[in-house]
C-alpha cells in the first residue's frame, strides 16, 4: 500500500521504532479522530467558530505525529479562518476534508502497523 497522507517516518522517530508505543500511539490517535469529526460538527451546527478554532488547534497537533503535513496545514488556516470568524462558508469543507484525510490516514497506519510487527 502507498500511504499518500501518512508518513511513517514520524512514527518511528517519536517512538524510536519501538513497536509496542507506535500501537499505542496510533491507538490513541485512532480513537481520538471519531471524536475530533463528531465535536467538529457540533461546534459548526452551534456557531461556535472560536471553539472550533481551538479544536482544530487540538487536531492538528494530532495530525502533526502521524506526519500528515498536508492535513496539519489544512488545519491550521481553518483554526485561524475559525477564530477569526472569517470565511466560514468554507468551514464545511475544512470539516469534511479533515474527516476524508482521518478516514484515509486510520487505513494507512493499520496497514502499516500489521506489516511491521
Amino acid at each position: 500500500m502507498e500511504y499518500t497522507t501518512f508518513n511513517p517516518e514520524y512514527l518511528v522517530n517519536i517512538t524510536g521504532g519501538d513497536k509496542a508505543t507506535m500501537e499505542e500511539i496510533a491507538g490513541i490517535f485512532t480513537g481520538q479522530i471519531p471524536e475530533f469529526v463528531t465535536e467538529m460538527k457540533k461546534l459548526y451546527g452551534e456557531g461556535r467558530y472560536y471553539d472550533l478554532g481551538l479544536l482544530a488547534h487540538k487536531a492538528k497537533g494530532s495530525v502533526t505525529v502521524m506526519g500528515m503535513d498536508s492535513t496539519s496545514k489544512m488545519l491550521k488556516e481553518f483554526e485561524l479562518l475559525a477564530k477569526s470568524g472569517d470565511q466560514k462558508e468554507r468551514f464545511e469543507g475544512f470539516i469534511a476534508n479533515f474527516e476524508e484525510d482521518a478516514n484515509r490516514v486510520i487505513t494507512e497506519i493499520n496497514d502499516y502497523l500489521s506489516k511491521n510487527r
